[in-house]
């Protein structure tokens, strides 16, 4: 089973939001929908960043790295030197 860790961007909070799931196109539409509650008042969200991973074990490390660094600056790095492969993500 494959595992992303993602980061989703509200325009309308100007807040970032980090996350891990096996479905990413799902994940996004509930974000999108307001059945996540920490996200519903952000909504739309866009996908501006994943990786993928072959385990819920490093997909869990990983996101608990990014959350760690606690930093905007981060992320921003993070996504402008990263291409999501799928662009079917970014318009969900």
């Amino acid at each position: 089973m494959v595992f992303f860790v993602y980061i989703i961007y509200s325009e309308r909070r100007d807040k970032y939001y980090i996350g891990y799931t096996a479905d990413l196109v799902t994940m996004v539409d509930k974000h999108n929908l307001g059945a996540t509650t920490s996200t519903r008042s952000g909504i739309p969200w866009i996908l501006v960043y994943s990786e993928e991973f072959e385990n819920k074990t490093d997909v869990i490390k990983r996101e608990i790295a990014i959350k760690k660094k606690k930093s905007r600056k981060y992320i921003e790095s993070l996504i402008a030197n990263h291409k999501i492969k799928e662009r079917s993500y970014l318009s969900i």
